[in-house]
């Protein structure tokens, strides 16, 4: 018997970890699925491996799982039977991490596991969220259009991920290189003068130009600790809900960017919680799986509030009107959707409508950002010529006036 220590997600939605005794990594995921437990990861301590530090080196990119998808679903739909697919997904499938995980999922099938627990082992590359809806598209006989679903879901999560991120290049390379500007001209730039100002008078902006090249060429390895320290602190301390909840409340007042990040939290809930009740999940388990998808802390809160209402037998609306996170239209058509019984469909439509809002926020807050930027760093160069030219409009009227 091997020990195996795990991490799990209990009914209620708490983190529960511990140590199993057992033959195989699939005895595990079966001991905790009868205990009602959703396996996170579970890795081998004596040898130091298993499902999660097997992973580490296994990492692949959501894209290639989603295209992975939708070859599988059409596959089946042209009735491959399921063990003859994962054969023709193994010998298609461009990425090699990607291959090596369908040949182990593939060798689980044919020992007689079932696909959700042949996913399982791999939760990094499948998360709860698609094993939940593929554990539900095979029993209730329809995983073609679940995995139809996983592959629309993840490709549209995909295209949101990359507007943000493309949108945010831009004001990342006017940063650095602003930055670096600043930089070298304190380092280089800057000190050529010192000599030549030497018995000028200096104004004040001179001084402290000078003391801050001073600084930064002197003591640039203290400047580089410090940083690091302050981040390493920062970075640390945004791991507590705490810590987190205080600074999403402090971006979410940022003009337009708040929005826009507020907008892309509601995005993801309501397509994760509309894709997995329209494939038959059912609404607390897909709440508890859903909670800790959204990436932000206050929508989070908000759907723990929500999972307990329907567990007492509540409307789901009721707790997300708290807080006031949730824009009162949207709240009125989830309303409404649960009273007619399309909260799937309904859901689907407001994570379309809500994507293409945010879409429009965030190319509104790029144009802001971007000439913000852009006066900082003028701000700046035109602080250093400031600096530089003062003293020598002083010394030439100087030496005009002799």
């Amino acid at each position: 018997m091997t020990q195996f220590q795990y991490i799990a997600m209990s009914e209620a939605g708490q983190r529960v970890t511990g140590t199993i005794e057992a033959e195989t990594e699939g005895a595990v995921l079966r001991q905790l699925e009868e205990k009602k437990l959703f396996p996170l990861s579970v890795k081998n301590v004596a040898a130091g491996k298993g499902v999660a530090g097997g992973l580490l080196k296994r990492r692949v990119r959501t894209r290639d799982v989603g295209i992975m998808y939708g070859q599988l679903a059409d596959l089946i739909g042209s009735g491959v039977p399921l063990l003859r697919a994962l054969d023709s997904l193994v010998r298609s499938t461009v990425s090699p991490r990607l291959v090596e995980i369908l040949k182990d999922v593939r060798a689980n099938v044919a020992d007689g596991k079932s696909l959700t627990d042949s996913m399982r082992q791999f939760p990094e590359v499948f998360p709860v969220l698609h094993t939940a809806m593929v554990q539900a598209g095979e029993r209730a006989a329809f995983l073609e259009q679940v995995l139809r679903s996983l592959a629309d879901f993840l490709e549209r999560l995909d295209e949101l991920r990359s507007k943000v991120l493309g949108a945010m290049i831009y004001p990342a390379v006017l940063t650095t290189i602003g930055t670096a500007v600043m930089i070298g001209a304190l380092v280089f730039f800057v000190p050529r003068f010192e000599p030549l100002l030497a018995n000028a008078k200096k104004p004040l902006p001179t001084e402290f130009m000078f003391a801050l090249s001073k600084t930064v060429r002197g003591y640039w390895y203290v400047i580089l600790v410090v940083l690091g320290l302050v981040v390493a602190m920062v970075w640390t301390n945004l791991k507590s809900p705490k810590a987190r909840r205080v600074m999403e409340t402090w971006r979410l007042k940022i003009p337009v960017v708040g929005n826009a990040l507020r907008l892309l939290a509601i995005t993801r809930f309501c397509r994760i919680l509309g894709t997995m009740l329209a494939n038959g999940v059912p609404l607390l388990q897909a709440l508890r799986i859903s909670r800790d998808a959204t990436g932000s802390t206050l929508m989070a809160e908000r759907i723990a509030e929500a999972t307990e209402a329907v567990r007492e037998g509540k409307r789901l609306s009721e707790p997300l009107a708290t807080g006031g996170f949730i824009p009162e239209q949207i709240l009125a058509m989830i309303t409404v959707a649960e009273e007619s019984n399309k909260l799937d469909k309904v859901l689907l439509q407001i994570s379309d409508t809500v994507e293409r809002r945010t879409n429009r926020q965030v190319d509104q807050a790029v144009r802001l950002v971007e000439p913000a930027i852009l006066c900082l760093v003028a701000a700046g160069i035109g602080f250093l010529a400031l600096g530089l030219l003062l003293p020598i409009f002083t010394l030439a009227s100087t030496l005009g006036t002799r």
